[in-house]
């Protein structure tokens, strides 16, 4: 099912990294023909392969991009929700989809056909300046990203990404888990069996895992083992293990 954009969309849509150096008002004209398209749970939007004809910007719900493998194995490139777009290079080059993106929720993403796009840069060249400019922050953000996770145990991963699902900074916090765990495993660079035993290793931060819920006894220890996990590990072990008064 498909519909017009609305005023909130156009918010989330002005801030995704292409359009982020341009005005309002620019961004509207630019996105005048996109549609907004619902998804149910395992729908697929395009398809590796496909031609690239439009760029995505999710509104809400979890969109997963995977790519298929010569040995016919998922490979999963992101997760992406509010604010996640994709493709925009590929759309705009004319070239083809390299991933197939594929609803994991009910999920509401908006449409920009890369034609208009194209026409638009094409009437004002300085609209393509601000978008390459945007874009090669973006790229230098998504470079960060990428050495920071290297960085980074599975026990971090997890207890990053699950604090990233806490809309507070600190404190008590019941978390719905998103997506299932397989999924969640790909999406950090991990095997389900390593997400199985960093969720165990989370039990001495105060993290309980029930099925698809997480209770979380305080969001700032997760952040702060996010950091630096040998030092949460360290403060946890003597919390539990010390003397009563």
């Amino acid at each position: 099912m498909t519909s017009n954009p609305t005023g909130g969309d156009l918010e989330i849509i002005s801030r995704i990294a292409v359009f982020r150096g341009l005005k309002p008002k620019t961004v509207k004209h630019i996105i005048a023909p996109a549609t907004a398209v619902m998804l149910r749970p395992h729908e697929t939007l395009f398809r590796q392969g496909d031609p690239a004809t439009a760029f995505f910007i999710v509104i809400n719900g979890w969109v997963k991009l995977y790519r298929i493998a010569v040995s016919g194995e998922e490979m999963v490139l992101n997760v992406l929700t509010k604010g996640g777009s994709y493709a925009e290079a590929h759309a705009l080059t004319g070239a083809y989809y390299p991933a197939t993106a594929e609803a994991v929720s009910e999920a509401r993403v908006v449409r920009i056909p890369a034609d208009h796009v194209v026409r638009c840069i094409r009437e004002t060249p300085d609209i393509a300046l601000a978008m390459i400019a945007s874009a090669s922050q973006h790229l230098h953000h998504l470079v960060e990203q990428i050495e920071h996770l290297k960085a980074q145990s599975g026990v971090q991963r997890v207890a990053e990404f699950l604090a990233s699902l806490a809309p507070v900074e600190t404190g008590a916090y019941d978390i719905a888990l998103p997506y299932d765990k397989v999924l969640i495993a790909a999406r950090l660079g991990l095997k389900p069996e390593s997400l199985s035993r960093a969720f165990a290793k989370l039990r001495a931060v105060g993290v309980a895992v029930h099925a698809a819920h997480v209770a979380v006894n305080d969001v700032g220890k997760l952040r702060h083992l996010a950091a630096d996990e040998r030092a949460a590990i360290r403060g946890a072990f003597r919390l539990n293990h010390s003397s009563p008064p």
